[in-house]
C-alpha cells in the first residue's frame, strides 16, 4: 500500500468520525438557527406571541452557550414628566423612534427565507451523511458509539 493511499484512507476515516461526532451539534445549530431567523425564540414588544419554553432555552443555548435564561426587568410604562418649555427655555428635541430610524425600502424577508433554506439544507445534509456513515461503514457499532458521544459530550458540558 503506497503512502498516498494510506494517507487518503486515514483522511477518510478522520472525516467519517469527525462528521459523525459533530453531526448532532450541526443538527442542533441548524434547527435552532433556522428558528431564530424568524425570532421564534423571543417575544417582541406589543406582540401576544409567547414562545414555548423549550425554544427559549434552545435559543439561549445556541446564542450564549448557557441553559440559564435571564429574566428581563419590566421597563417603566410611563415616561418621566418633562418640564414645560417657557419663553426662556426652548422645547426639547423629539427623540426618533425605532421605526423612524430604520432605513426605508429594505425587506429582510428574502434573506431570512434563504437563511432558513440553508439551515434546512445543512440539517438534511447532516442526516444523509449520518445515514451513509452508518449504512456503508464496516464498523456500524463504532459509528453509533461516536454519534452517541457527539450527543453526550455537549449535554454534559452544558450541565457543568
Amino acid at each position: 500500500m503506497s503512502l498516498s493511499h494510506r494517507f487518503l484512507k486515514v483522511c477518510r476515516q478522520v472525516h467519517l468520525y469527525l462528521g459523525v461526532f459533530t453531526a448532532p451539534a450541526l443538527l442542533f445549530f441548524a434547527i435552532t438557527g433556522g428558528l431564530q431567523t424568524f425570532s421564534l425564540h423571543e417575544t417582541t414588544r406589543g406582540s401576544s406571541y409567547a414562545p414555548p419554553r423549550w425554544l427559549v432555552v434552545a435559543g439561549q443555548l445556541h446564542k450564549k452557550q448557557t441553559l440559564e435564561v435571564p429574566s428581563h426587568k419590566p421597563r417603566p410604562v410611563a415616561n418621566p414628566p418633562v418640564a414645560q418649555p417657557t419663553d426662556a427655555m426652548p422645547a426639547p428635541a423629539a427623540h426618533p423612534t425605532a421605526e423612524a430610524s430604520r432605513p426605508k425600502g429594505r425587506n429582510p424577508l428574502p434573506l431570512k427565507i434563504f437563511t432558513a433554506l440553508v439551515a434546512l439544507s445543512l440539517a438534511l445534509s447532516s442526516l444523509t451523511g449520518l445515514y451513509m456513515a452508518w449504512r456503508y461503514s464496516r464498523h456500524a457499532g463504532r459509528v453509533i458509539a461516536v454519534f452517541l458521544a457527539g450527543i453526550a459530550v455537549p449535554i454534559l458540558l452544558a450541565l457543568i
